[in-house]
């Protein structure tokens, strides 16, 4: 038994390492600066690194500026043919400096604006600007600093591929398919926020620990004081990373007040008070602080206020809520096809077209729909495969899930966006995947369940067999797509 959980850490510690070289290949293949807000992101972390957070909707630093004109890549946004001779001018690091310094300043000069993400919660930034000052001390500069960068998320997918297999561990230790099916997915998932400096990097590794808390604590007979440290720790974290995992927050917070519920009726409540009390204490003091901070800097307590004015949004009247064509057949597969297809594969543009397949994407919504119906149907039959606890688990996934989604669609219908370029009035719906990365983990459970229950008459060859092919699927895709982009002049292969 000893050697066979050897054999399969083993194993583990090969995908984390798989996992690595897919981030660190794609992630140096794309250019820098990319049209998801990677250069507000990138500034925030310069100001986070001089131990300098933003005190209200401020500028682009000088600092941050300068390496965005001379390192940042047109060719997300704009096609070749805008440029004369229908070609990318040549990198900007390439050419004198007597020649580029009045097109960097003309670019400066149009770069120059808010950063709106300036509210951001600052776990991510703050560490991310000691990885930034740590790759100063190694020597890199320039190009190589801002991809020194951007390799963190190499050390973030790799954790969070063996966080993947600790949980379902945790939840199916019989399973071995299970077990080995959520690390395999997580190492090879497409999604282009692994490849790009942004804080939603840190979602899936900070709600997967603390969803991997919570199982624990509701399984717990009585739960010890460091488990509720470690949940209350892992909670504040969630917060702390993005202000869009409150519906995951709200999800393991009523678990939590469930498993008091239970200690209640049963008379243990007041053996479980440390750890409940360490819980509580662990998570709100920190989201407290910041909360505070955001009222005091920026106007409010979620710091939102600021950049949805600066993006030109308002509110809508409540009556209007349900004209928005979410609530119409085709406007809601709209929603859902874009929003799932991003989860999958990111919102990265190249010439200014997405960075997907429509028949890819079509893929992976009916794969998702498909997994997802067969994960459900059979926790609604109470299948003898799961046990309670198990089952108790993947209805809390699939709360998660659907929490997220639902905030996107909740987004969607209260705002008018009136000129923005995403979301618009002509398009008008929360379809950025990447916000919903906090519930990977318990997604990513959820589809490999239903794969275990949709094949569970044909064994386990057969179940491994239908793996490989979804992950054959996501490599050839990906590489597919994404091919051009390993041309460019101005990624890390050619710096």
């Amino acid at each position: 038994m000893a050697q066979s959980e050897s054999s399969e850490r083993k194993w583990i510690w090969l995908l984390c390492l798989l996992a690595a070289v897919h981030v660190f290949i794609f992630s140096a293949a794309f250019p820098l600066i990319n049209n998801v807000d990677e250069q507000a992101h990138f500034d925030l972390v310069v100001k986070y690194s001089h131990g300098d957070p933003p005190r209200g909707m401020e500028p682009t630093a000088k600092e941050s500026m300068q390496y965005i004109v001379i390192y940042g890549s047109q060719e997300f946004i704009w096609p070749p043919e805008t440029f004369p001779g229908g070609k990318f001018p040549p990198p900007p690091w390439t050419q004198p400096l007597e020649k580029i310094t009045p097109i960097l300043q003309a670019r400066e000069a149009k770069w120059q604006s808010v950063n709106h993400e300036s509210a951001q919660p600052p776990l991510y930034y703050a560490m991310a600007g000691f990885w930034w000052n740590v790759g100063k001390w190694f020597g890199f500069e320039g190009g190589r600093l801002l991809y020194w960068l951007r390799f963190l998320n190499i050390l973030f997918v790799a954790a969070l591929v063996w966080l993947g297999y600790a949980t379902a561990r945790e939840i199916f230790p019989e399973n071995f398919f299970l077990r080995l099916g959520v690390p395999v997915l997580l190492a090879f998932m497409p999604q282009t926020a692994f490849y790009s400096i942004n804080n939603d990097v840190l979602s899936p590794l900070c709600f997967g620990a603390a969803f991997l808390c919570v199982v624990r604590l509701l399984r717990a007979e009585i739960p010890g004081a460091r488990l509720g440290i470690f949940t209350g720790l892992a909670l504040a974290a969630t917060f702390l990373t993005k202000i869009a995992n409150l519906p995951l927050l709200a999800a393991a917070f009523a678990v939590v007040f469930f498993k008091i519920s239970r200690l209640v009726k049963s008379g243990k409540l007041r053996a479980s008070l440390p750890s409940l009390t360490s819980l509580f204490l662990c998570a709100m003091l920190p989201m407290a602080m910041w909360i505070a901070w955001t009222k005091y800097n920026f106007g409010d307590f979620t710091g939102t206020a600021a950049k949805i004015q600066f993006l030109g949004w308002t509110r809508k009247p409540f009556a209007e809520w349900f004209h928005h064509p979410i609530f119409t057949p085709h406007g809601f597969w709209v929603f859902i096809h874009d929003l799932l297809s991003t989860f999958w594969q990111g919102e990265f543009l190249w010439h200014r077209q997405p960075l997907a397949l429509p028949s890819v994407s079509l893929i992976y919504v009916i794969l998702t729909f498909i997994l997802a119906s067969f994960a459900v149907a059979n926790l609604l039959a109470k299948f003898k495969s799961t046990v309670p606890p198990q089952r108790e688990t993947l209805w809390l996934g699939l709360a998660c899930f659907v929490g997220v989604i639902a905030f996107s669609g909740f987004l969607s219908i209260i705002y008018d966006f009136h000129g923005c370029f995403y979301p618009s009035r002509e398009h008008p719906y929360f379809t950025s995947g990447r916000l919903m990365l906090g519930a990977l983990i318990p997604f990513m459970l959820l589809f490999v369940y239903g794969i275990d229950r949709l094949l569970k008459k044909s064994g386990e060859p057969a179940k491994f067999l239908a793996l490989a092919a979804i992950i054959l699927f996501m490599l050839v895709s990906e590489i597919t797509v994404d091919w051009p982009v390993f041309s460019s002049q101005y990624n890390w292969f050619h710096m």
